[in-house]
């Protein structure tokens, strides 16, 4: 009688085993590449050297914030507006631009580091103190939004990566077993997707879980199958049922990392049930705390809904969270009428962002928490038809405040329009190497096997920005 046999039964039999040893070697190479302490992928895991930042806040700006308006102050292209550049444009644009345009905000000095922030920003500009401005980010050719928010979230335009959230997990795993280490409010579903979330070739315990997305309002976010059955003892059996029989699959079939990946998604499921419903509740903040954020009050109601919630994850020990201004429903990319719409833009995110930071430090979570302010590219300097500014990735501005950074302090230069990056250029490895770092985890150690190769988050390339760190 004829009876089915697994590839692993296969390769054993046949050959004098000699199948087997070549399966035992590439499974070998996989196990040294994902050693783990625990056989929980999440469990927290001690980092390469102390670091500064125990969780990261990414607060992230969809279409293209334009630095020259917000906070790379350029005097000159006021005076100069209407010219021509004095210099070659880039060679690869998305789209022709013509003259100069000068910005239609003001700036104002900030804080006892007096730096510079347009009149768009007043609240955030508040907070400069503790906040290090990046005024040198080159993202390199990435002229289109979706390579363009690839590579800042993984580190390619190109090729599928796994995501800065999936590595910091991988790097440190979670301190909270009954919440999803890496979370994403409203992500966009275009411009790359879930891949600005996900975990690539790194075990799918890693990715982000998603809340919400760009088309839908975060007052409606939910998080579906939260609701316990009515017998919890009846659950915690089924759940038992199926996790033998997933696991007796398992055994059959060897290596196969998203069914594993499956199993840890019904059992965390099943944790999130207790704790999920009372970290998503907002209504258990204090009237204060809601207004300082402005929730329940419009154009502030939906990020400071996502920024509160932010707040409430990283305190219940969530690692990473994703806070995006998204595609659809809120986009930076002004291509025309530049001024409403950063405008409009703006004050739907400048008194959250800056309420954030403010509890943040309140509540003694600043010192520890990384917060980055980012966006996939600026905007050019040149005009784009009449009053507007198109994609810019040559040189553009983020910030970060909190988790061993320099507060108060501005990095790097641009020439005298915002055009191109004059001093202390920050690629995109250099970047995603110092977030690392403030985390203690090393880039260059930080690898992961697959396909025949150790890869990381920074490939080959990026240095730590030591200057800016406390």
């Amino acid at each position: 009688m004829m009876t089915s046999l697994s590839r692993r039964e296969w390769l054993q039999r046949s050959a004098c085993g000699f199948g087997n040893l070549a399966l035992l070697s590439l499974l070998a190479d996989e196990a040294r590449a994902d050693a783990t302490p625990s056989a929980n992928p999440l469990s927290p895991r001690q980092p390469h050297q102390p670091g500064r930042a125990k969780r990261v806040v990414f607060l992230f700006m969809h279409g293209g914030v334009s630095h020259v308006d917000s906070f790379d102050h350029k005097p000159k292209l006021t005076e100069h507006n209407g010219r021509p550049l004095p210099f070659a444009k880039p060679k690869f644009e998305f789209a022709p631009t013509g003259n100069l345009l000068a910005s239609p905000w003001k700036f104002q000095h900030y804080g006892k580091s007096g730096i510079e922030v347009s009149d768009l920003f007043p609240q955030i500009g508040s907070c400069i103190d503790d906040i290090c401005v990046i005024r040198s980010m080159n993202g390199g050719d990435q002229v289109s939004h979706g390579p363009a928010l690839l590579n800042i979230n993984t580190g390619s335009g190109v090729f599928a990566r796994p995501s800065l959230g999936a590595w910091t997990l991988y790097g440190l795993g979670t301190e909270n077993q009954n919440l999803p280490g890496f979370i994403s409010l409203s992500p966009s579903l275009y411009h790359g997707g879930a891949q600005n979330y996900g975990s690539a070739f790194l075990p799918a315990s890693f990715q982000g879980t998603r809340i919400g997305d760009g088309s839908t309002n975060f007052k409606d976010a939910k998080l579906s199958n939260l609701t316990p059955g009515d017998d919890p003892a009846l659950q915690r059996l089924q759940l038992d049922l199926l996790s033998r029989r997933n696991r007796a699959h398992l055994e059959r079939v060897g290596d196969a990392p998203q069914l594993e990946a499956r199993i840890a998604a019904f059992e965390m499921s099943y944790r999130m049930q207790a704790q999920a419903p009372e970290v998503m509740d907002l209504t258990r903040e204090s009237a204060a705390t809601q207004t300082l954020y402005g929730v329940g009050t419009e154009p502030t109601d939906e990020y400071a809904r996502q920024c509160l919630q932010a707040r409430r994850l990283l305190e219940a020990g969530v690692r990473f969270v994703q806070v995006n201004f998204s595609y659809p429903r809120n986009y930076w990319d002004a291509h025309g009428d530049l001024r409403n719409n950063h405008t409009t833009n703006a004050k739907k995110v400048d008194q959250p962002i800056a309420a954030f930071l403010t509890d943040l430090k309140s509540r003694g979570m600043l010192d520890d928490t990384l917060v980055i302010f980012g966006t996939e590219f600026g905007r050019t300097p040149a005009a784009q038809g009449t009053d507007g500014r198109d994609h810019h990735p040559h040189a553009f501005s983020v910030w970060l405040a909190g988790g061993g950074i320099r507060g108060g302090m501005a990095y790097g230069q641009t020439d005298d329009y915002g055009y191109y990056v004059a001093e202390n250029k920050v690629t995109m490895p250099d970047f995603h190497a110092t977030i690392l770092h403030l985390l203690g985890l090393d880039h260059e150690r930080l690898t992961y096997r697959h396909a025949g190769r150790d890869y990381r988050l920074t490939d080959v390339d990026g240095e730590v920005i030591s200057q800016i760190l406390a």
